[in-house]
């Protein structure tokens, strides 16, 4: 074995224990907390049907990642550092993470990810604020990916009653152990095929106010202020 090659196993076996060590603490912190839902009942059917895209806020990824662990789902993770940290858990959760962002690889990572989802019926999960913001813009390629398999969008959100907020571009949520915590579903969004770029960008914007305003209803539930 060359030394390039060892060095690449150490990686290896790095990033492994990594994904298996994130999806533990995971796991181990929403088992003792109180998870409600409120909106379920507008998205049951489309959820049942593993045929849609979910999509929620960067800061927001912790537990949504747990809620839908197992599902096989396909999402779009940054190449970034931070990135493989989240791709690794999200396997060890279950899921097929694509390789790309906005800034690099993009084009060819939502390719692959609308592949995947017309293997077979599986759902879809887009960050579209991932992965360096702006905060609580939703970029485009979640629209493209709506209309090129005719799933429909699912915003989703969460807060929780004790929460720790970090100093990062996203302003990152991470409950508490021991509280509660509450997922808003909001309105599914369905982006026909022959949509045209104004109808994309309308598209764009229906997501982004929806996810604020799910993501503002959550955070008022415990009465966060997040700026």
């Amino acid at each position: 074995m060359t030394d390039q090659q060892n060095k690449n196993r150490l990686a290896e076996i790095k990033w492994n224990l990594i994904g298996g060590l994130g999806k533990l603490f995971i796991d181990i912190l929403f088992l003792t907390i109180r998870i409600e839902r409120d909106g379920y009942s507008r998205v049951r059917s489309v959820i049942s049907s593993r045929k849609f895209i979910i999509a929620f806020w960067h800061s927001r990824l912790l537990l949504i990642s747990y809620l839908y662990k197992g599902w096989n789902g396909v999402a779009i993770v940054s190449q970034s550092k931070d990135g493989e940290i989240i791709a690794r858990i999200m396997e060890k959760q279950g899921h097929e993470p694509v390789r790309g962002s906005t800034t690099r690889g993009g084009i060819r990572a939502l390719a692959k990810q609308i592949r995947r989802l017309e293997e077979n019926v599986r759902p879809g999960a887009v960050i579209p604020d991932g992965p360096q913001g702006p905060r609580f813009k939703v970029q485009p390629g979640v629209i493209f990916l709506a209309k090129k398999t005719g799933y429909p969008i699912v915003p989703v959100s969460y807060s929780a009653k004790k929460i720790k907020i970090f100093n990062s571009w996203d302003r990152f949520v991470l409950p508490y152990p021991f509280t509660r915590c509450l997922a808003v579903y909001g309105e599914p969004i369905q982006v026909p095929k022959d949509v045209d770029s104004d109808g994309v960008n309308m598209y764009r914007l229906r997501l982004e106010q929806e996810l604020c305003r799910i993501t503002f209803e959550a955070d008022q539930q415990y009465g966060h202020t997040i700026v």
